[in-house]
């Protein structure tokens, strides 16, 4: 039998505040109906998590659960980067907990091909006492806007890239005798920890209130630390993809509590010391994940400097407020730490100029937030060859030490063709050359008459050409000497967004050419026009001769 299409008015969804509850599919253990959308909201007390799981599941199956579908998301908001999981088919979605103390499902179908649905459970750690909890009337538009939730609730299992942790009733302090354990895993990389606030009754070994954190899902696993006071713990880093967080307090003395947030490392934490490289967001091109702090340190040799190239970038936009990157936003520092001069800081979608660090390290930090997350960004960066340019009326001199392109012969680096390649004298490459050799060209930039020629370093491996080139320029009349780098990042490494913009670049320019195209029409029949009246002219002046 078929089953019902989906009548006006079909009650599905709804707002789940019990501490614990079980939901369905409209018509479960029946068929569901056809074109049918239901979100449920799944509110519990801030600080402890919602573990979701599904006793049955059985939807219509496609390859990227394209017709029915169930969805996961972490909070509140129906964000990429808050989704866990999308979901059909015959295969049970796993058990899920939320990062946050909300919980977002959601369920479609179309309007073919109907099965049994599902059925699915939740639940959350059990509290003593009760607090009024506020709802943005955005997020719970038909609903009341507050509601009456326990608010010692702790702990959990926790997956996903990221989330926050909070004390029970943080920011007001925590009850006494409590014992949370929050266990983080399934991201499938090392997790990273990061305390925000922390205050906990102190003592000598911590041995009242205390933070524990495990290296692994139980307790059994190595311990990484143990905090009680007011200094925050030190970033902490796992070296399995699960993490162990234990929180106790004893029968009096409490404190304000503790803010945490965690995220996977993997590509999030990396170190970059080659010559050249690329990196990109967590996911990119798909959407980021939220509440991420994530970092990349460019450490090159002494002396060297490091240029980077923005391929593709599109983050949360400005704040309307302020005008400034509020939210999420990326940062570049000058050196190896924050505290470094500020290269820059970005957000929304820009086409941004190359940047230059001063030193050889550059740090670049992706914060992200609660909510609204994008594609992200793709960049690429290349090292510049610490090197000393000078010239003469007649000159170039090209001054680079050894041991910076130690790897190298000195027939890999040369001026314009590699039959001027560099001399190595004393501890440096040096090209000294003549301004009427190794393709160098005369050019007049902003009305001056300068040298130019391409300085070339061949880095290649095997059939893996990698070619550096640096632009170097003197203008005799000053006998001043620059030199900039050109080219760097492989052109097959651009990002899909990039070519995409190239591409509408193309197709504008194909309608410039058009309307070129229709100029030049234009002009044809106006120059022949006056040739035409040239002609009738010359023809009236002789007629007028001849009479």
């Amino acid at each position: 039998s078929h089953p019902p299409l989906c009548p006006p008015g079909i009650k599905c969804g709804g707002v789940l505040s019990a501490p614990s509850g079980n939901f369905s599919s409209p018509n479960f253990p029946g068929p569901y109906p056809y074109e049918t959308e239901c979100t449920w909201l799944i509110v519990v007390a801030e600080g402890s998590s919602i573990l979701l799981s599904f006793s049955h599941f059985e939807l219509e199956y496609h390859a990227t659960c394209a017709y029915d579908y169930l969805q996961v998301y972490n909070g509140a908001a129906r964000d990429q980067g808050n989704l866990l999981g999308t979901f059909c088919g015959h295969s049970p979605p796993p058990p899920f907990s939320s990062a946050w103390h909300v919980m977002a499902i959601v369920f479609r179908s179309d309007r073919h091909v109907a099965k049994r649905g599902f059925a699915a459970a939740y639940q959350k750690g059990s509290g003593e006492g009760w607090q009024w909890w506020s709802i943005h009337p955005s997020v719970l538009p038909h609903h009341p806007h507050h509601l009456c939730l326990p608010a010692d609730a702790c702990g959990g299992q926790l997956t996903g890239l990221s989330g926050e942790i909070t004390s029970p009733r943080y920011p007001e302090s925590y009850p006494n005798e409590a014992e949370c354990r929050w266990s983080i895993g399934g991201a499938g990389g090392p997790l990273t920890l990061v305390f925000t606030d922390f205050q906990v009754e102190g003592g000598q070994g911590c041995t009242f209130d205390y933070v524990a954190l495990f290296d692994g899902p139980t307790a059994a696993a190595p311990r990484l630390g143990r905090y009680c006071g007011s200094a925050r713990p030190p970033r902490t880093v796992s070296s399995a993809p699960h993490l162990l967080i234990l929180f106790k307090s004893d029968f009096n003395i409490g404190g304000r509590g503790f803010k945490a947030h965690f995220y996977s490392a993997g590509k999030c934490q990396e170190v970059f010391t080659a010559i050249k490289g690329n990196l990109s967001s967590p996911r990119y091109p798909n959407f980021y994940p939220n509440n991420l702090k994530c970092q990349w340190s460019i450490r090159l040799p002494l002396r060297y400097r490091v240029k980077v190239f923005f391929l593709d970038m599109e983050l949360e936009g400005r704040s309307s407020l302020t005008g400034g990157c509020d939210y999420d936003h990326l940062a570049a520092f000058d050196g190896g730490a924050e505290n470094g001069s500020l290269l820059g800081r970005w957000c929304g979608q820009e086409s941004l100029a190359p940047i230059t660090s001063h030193s050889n390290q550059l740090l670049l930090v992706l914060h992200t937030d609660r909510n609204t997350a994008k594609r992200g960004f793709s960049i690429a960066y290349v090292g510049v060859v610490p090197m000393n340019v000078s010239c003469t009326r007649t000159e170039f001199h090209i001054q680079i030490p050894v041991q910076s392109l130690a790897q190298l012969e000195r027939n890999r680096i040369y001026l314009g063709t590699p039959s001027c390649a560099a001399q190595v004298v004393g501890g440096n490459f040096k090209i000294h050359t003549r301004f009427d050799t190794c393709s160098t060209e005369s050019q007049k930039r902003n009305n001056t008459s300068v040298i130019v020629s391409t300085l070339y370093i061949d880095f290649s491996v095997g059939n893996q050409e990698d070619i550096h080139q640096y632009e170097v320029q003197c203008e005799p009349k000053r006998k001043e000497a620059s030199v900039t780098l050109i080219a760097g990042p492989d052109p097959s490494r651009l990002s899909q967004a990039e070519n995409l913009v190239v591409a509408q670049q193309r197709d504008r320019g194909a309608m410039d050419a058009r309307e070129i195209k229709s100029q030049d029409t234009s002009d044809i029949v106006f120059i022949s026009i006056c040739i035409l009246a040239g002609l009738l002219m010359v023809i009236a002046v002789v007629g007028l001769v001849l009479l």
